[in-house]
């Protein structure tokens, strides 16, 4: 097995559960159980992996409730592992993303068991019991979020990055005002339990008014002690405004040590270049640069 592959092994069991990706039985052989639990297909990887895709071969549970279920998902899947697959990388997070995301825009949002679009508990995003967020699967008591006509941020995450058995994702989107990026991390939470389960969801936002004059600079390190502040001085160094940014943490069970707090800006940092919002100095001079003429 190769190191890619252990890594993509270990952050897909993080994040979506235990059981979501589990040994066959047979050498490279994988179930990958999808979201929502109503299938679970058979997977087999070379040992070329990342350089190959993996090979779906079929259907090992089907659950879907309907006729035809089972079938259907393999083919979606299918065809979202060849669209997001490319060569070097792992894909199964990014292919289990679109999968959700797909299955949901063709059922026209018809879940079985719909997710409140409110907070789950009545504690802010950093509250902690005993040094570790509450993740009890008992019911928490929930809150009214006050009516709203701001719309889900349009997230843009980072790579998914696995260090020493711990996993981290970062998630960025542009905001206007405290009020919004406070929403949207709440938005988050609300909607998928995968964040809420994390150890740690450390933010932090840079917001400049539209006359330039009043600013505001907030971070929460949501029990990562010194996190958020050092997510804000990156931001900061990188002179960004107008934006947020939520990193995720799964603990593992081994201690990074200071090293953690590189791997957190990295995964911001990610995050903030592929939604753009990083400019290239060197190409800004060049830009700048008199033409020569030619003669």
């Amino acid at each position: 097995m190769s190191e890619e592959l252990r890594d993509e092994v270990e952050a897909i069991n993080s994040i979506y559960g235990d059981d979501t990706l589990v040994p066959a039985g047979e050498p490279l052989a994988y179930i990958l159980t999808l979201p929502g639990k109503r299938s679970s297909l058979r997977l087999c990887f070379s040992e070329a992996y990342p350089s190959e895709p993996p090979a779906v071969l079929g259907t090992h549970h089907s659950s879907g409730g309907r006729k035809g279920s089972g079938a259907r998902d393999l083919a979606l899947f299918r065809d979202v592992l060849g669209s997001v697959f490319v060569p070097g990388a792992v894909c199964l997070f990014d292919a289990l993303e679109d999968f959700a995301r797909r299955l949901e825009e063709e059922e026209g949002h018809d879940e079985p068991e719909a997710q409140p679009q409110v907070p789950i508990a009545a504690q802010p995003p950093g509250h902690e019991r005993d040094g570790r967020r509450n993740t009890a699967e008992e019911p928490s008591p929930q809150i009214d979020m006050p009516a709203s006509d701001t719309s889900p941020p349009q997230w843009t995450l980072s790579e998914l990055l696995v260090d020493t058995k711990s996993t981290f994702i970062a998630h960025v989107a542009p905001v206007t005002s405290p009020a919004q990026a406070r929403q949207y991390v709440q938005q988050l939470l609300a909607s998928d339990r995968r964040f809420r389960t994390a150890t740690h969801n450390m933010t932090a936002w840079r917001i400049r008014g539209a006359d330039g004059l009043v600013t505001y600079q907030d971070c929460d390190d949501d029990g990562e002690t010194a996190a958020g502040s050092r997510l804000l001085h990156l931001m900061q160094l990188m002179d960004l405004w107008d934006v947020m940014v939520v990193v995720s943490r799964w603990y593992g069970g081994v201690k990074l040590g200071p090293r953690r707090f590189a791997v957190i800006n990295a995964v911001a940092r990610d995050a903030f270049v592929r939604a753009g919002m990083v400019h290239d100095k060197d190409k800004d001079k060049d830009k700048e640069k008199p033409k020569k003429k030619g003669r």
